[in-house]
């Protein structure tokens, strides 16, 4: 199962990382408890909209631009969840492969 508190924790430490920030710099920015924001970046918390707000803002990066990037991410794993071990071993080899529903 895709877990997109997961998957958003790893698009905000990307973010932050990319950046040269330290967890400190954007607790302060963000006024957001630096321990908060490290378990939103563990996928152990849910950020809500006004803290997603806060830390995008902190981080100099459009939310739009956080989700999307989420997105992405979970479509990813979706389709490697869904994925059987032959379409992947297609996948991999260039194949392509079509099916029906």
């Amino acid at each position: 199962m895709v877990l997109f508190r997961r998957v958003l924790g790893d698009v905000l430490r990307d973010r932050r990382l990319a950046r040269g920030m330290t967890l400190r710099e954007v607790s302060a920015e963000a006024r957001v408890s630096l321990g908060y924001i490290s378990e939103i970046e563990r996928g152990q918390k849910e950020a809500s909209s006004e803290l997603l707000a806060s830390l995008c803002s902190a981080l100099e990066v459009p939310l739009s631009s956080v989700l999307h990037d989420v997105s992405r991410a979970v479509a990813v794993e979706e389709a490697s969840v869904a994925a059987t071990p032959i379409e992947v071993a297609r996948a991999k080899r260039g194949d392509v492969v079509a099916s029906a529903a």
